[in-house]
């Protein structure tokens, strides 16, 4: 009977960790290869007998795929809230449907290393990308929009989450002004035009 006993607890061990290790699995980032970010969202909260119960909302965010940023719209209904993305950051995502339905993965709150999926329902922009500006959000070219991100190396699709500012070429010390006098223009004939050779070489436009 102990032996008995006994076997079935290991059992139950065996499969508990399993399914620990089924659930983390299937919350990998590594297999979230593309990146959103959120710029605005509002949050509603239900709840069932004081208990959160789910959450639904609506928002505006960028996709970054293959390099390219996308704007679209979305709204959800997910078992938590989501938050905004903070600065640059960016949550790992993967298309459950194309052009329809996005997955993200967002941290577990006090579970460090555990992820939870949320579902959004998108509408995708036709060529633009939002960006923030003085605390106002505005739409620009999606072109335009990459171009910022070549220039300033952001590209969250590979680690890069944070904007680089150009380093300036140090500056030139200009040369030091000649202490051989310029020969006198040479005296052209009447009605010559002048033809400048003998023109000092400062008053050249640069």
């Amino acid at each position: 009977m102990r032996r008995a006993l006994l076997c079935a607890f290991s059992g139950f061990v065996v499969c508990a960790l399993l399914s620990t290790a089924v659930l983390a699995g299937g919350r990998n980032p590594a297999d979230y290869p593309l990146r959103v970010h959120i710029y605005q969202i509002d949050n509603n909260s239900h709840y069932r007998y004081h208990d959160l119960d789910y959450v639904d909302g609506e928002g505006r965010a960028n996709l970054y795929e293959n390099g390219d940023p996308k704007g679209f719209d979305f709204h959800f209904r997910c078992d938590n809230r989501l938050l905004y993305s903070s600065g640059y950051e960016t949550y790992p995502a993967r298309w459950k449907k194309p052009g329809r339905t996005l997955e993200i993965l967002q941290k577990q709150f006090g579970k460090p290393g555990a992820y939870e999926a949320c579902e959004l329902q998108v509408e995708m922009k036709a060529s633009t990308a939002y960006y923030r500006k003085n605390g106002l959000l505005y739409e620009e070219p999606a072109a335009e929009f990459k171009q910022w991100m070549e220039k300033l190396q952001y590209d969250p699709e590979h680690g890069k989450n944070e904007p680089v500012k150009p380093v300036a070429a140090p500056a030139t010390a200009p040369a030091p002004a000649s202490t051989t006098p310029f020969p006198a223009p040479a005296q052209a004939p009447a009605g010559t035009p002048a033809t400048g050779t003998n023109v000092p070489p400062q008053s050249l436009r640069q």
